[in-house]
């Protein structure tokens, strides 16, 4: 086993780090803020820790910014006009496998992201990921079920759902293959 840094976890963590510093905030102040103990907020901003899905949730629910925000590597990169399929940021959750590939570029004035959740994953996010962002779901292949509070879609290849007023949600692959989604998020009020 290696104890090589991986870079991109070092990136997350640098992120995380700048956007607590930018707020002046402590590690305990973090951690009220987000639910995520000082001691992983800790592992995570020096690179010793790749969050989860729920983790980088709660974190980009405490600083009220988009989870791609979270990943973009400085957060300030100008955009390229064409970016390459193999250039654009990826990530990857250790707990469940779902993976994450931002599509658009930190200029342009939505993120748009495609989202690969494995067979049988299941990803929660608190609703307060979901605050001060419009956002839509697109499925592009197989089904994903789609908790939205008290509220359950059941989503095939096609469907979309433009998320409502904030609420915890789960994204859910209770299928035997991979579900395939776009994620199309509008900085704003929430609905």
């Amino acid at each position: 086993m290696s104890n090589m840094i991986d870079p991109l976890v070092e990136r997350i963590g640098a992120r995380i780090r700048a956007e607590r510093d930018r707020r002046d905030w402590t590690l305990a102040e973090l951690a009220d803020a987000s639910g995520v103990s000082r001691a992983m907020i800790h592992r995570i901003e020096r690179g010793e820790s790749n969050p989860t899905a729920v983790v980088l949730g709660k974190l980009s629910a405490a600083f009220r910014l988009s989870v791609a925000t979270l990943l973009d590597p400085d957060g300030t990169a100008e955009a390229e006009r064409v970016r390459r399929a193999e250039a654009a940021p990826r990530w990857l959750d250790p707990e469940t496998g779902y993976a994450r590939r931002q599509i658009s570029g930190p200029g342009f004035p939505a993120e748009v992201a495609e989202v690969r959740l494995p067979a049988g994953a299941e990803v929660p996010y608190p609703a307060a990921a979901f605050a001060f962002h419009r956002q839509i779901i697109w499925v592009l292949d197989g089904h994903l079920t789609f908790h939205e509070g008290e509220s359950v879609h059941e989503l095939a290849a096609g469907d979309t759902v433009e998320l409502g007023t904030p609420a915890p949600c789960v994204f859910v692959n209770s299928t035997l293959v991979e579900c395939r989604y776009a994620v199309v998020l509008v900085r704003g009020d929430a609905p």
